[in-house]
């Protein structure tokens, strides 16, 4: 079955990459969250998207630039004012809580324009302090970045993100010991999803929002989708489940 992440928790309808994102995708029984990490100036490791916090706080400036004690000030509500305030979380907070649910993880690394020194080493801290290694995916479109956790955690799932369509993207996976491909979906075709699966890869693609796309991914049976609305993405999983 077609796994569905929480893309930044539920963040059509609740503030991304926040708490009350995330405990929404808990509640409408997501199959798993999709967050952000990168470093603040102090070095916590802290749950935000952009590499400045402009866009979805009521401040500005530069997110490894601010100590977490700055970060946690702002109100992350972005859109959805209705929520209240919405702090910035730290990684530690999301994974407290995360490990009282059976949600799997995806981390997102962002270090892809900003190179945060140690974030792989903290992160990787972080999931084997609370016992999450198993439920954990490791993602970046920095892939020297996934090299470095997969060395340093191979036990830790990592993929790929990447947005263009590339020549035989398992052997390029297969030299950095990727498990999974996470493709941006314009790139994704049946044969393509066929091709990764039997080079043993997993295909999840990116992302996924609007009703005929997600019916197409499920009937290609990609092994994961990350989508905005994944409440609405159960609903449509089961009815194409059981037009088969």
């Amino acid at each position: 079955m077609t796994h569905i992440f929480a893309h930044r928790g539920s963040a059509g309808t609740h503030p991304e990459n926040t708490m009350a994102s995330f405990m929404e995708a808990a509640r409408v029984q997501a199959d798993g969250i999709e967050l952000d990490v990168q470093l603040s100036k102090d070095g916590v490791v802290v749950v935000i998207h952009d590499e400045t916090v402009n866009r979805t706080t009521d401040g500005t400036g530069w997110v490894g630039q601010m100590t977490y004690r700055q970060l946690r000030k702002l109100n992350a509500n972005y859109k959805f004012k209705q929520y209240g305030f919405c702090p910035v979380p730290s990684l530690q907070e999301v994974l407290e809580w995360a490990k009282n649910t059976s949600l799997l993880i995806n981390i997102e690394l962002k270090n892809n324009l900003v190179p945060y020194e140690r974030l792989e080493e903290q992160t990787i801290e972080l999931v084997e302090r609370y016992g999450l290694a198993s439920r954990v995916i490791f993602s970046s479109f920095n892939h020297e970045s996934m090299a470095t956790c997969h060395k340093l955690a191979p036990h830790i799932e990592t993929a790929l993100l990447y947005m263009e369509k590339l020549h035989r993207p398992w052997s390029y996976a297969h030299t950095l010991q990727a498990l999974a491909l996470h493709p941006y979906h314009p790139t994704v075709d049946r044969s393509f999803v066929e091709a990764a699966h039997a080079h043993q890869l997993l295909i999840r693609p990116f992302t996924i929002n609007k009703e005929e796309q997600m019916k197409t991914m499920f009937q290609y049976e990609v092994d994961g989708i990350f989508t905005d609305f994944p409440e609405k993405a159960k609903n449509i999983r089961e009815k194409t489940l059981r037009s088969f």
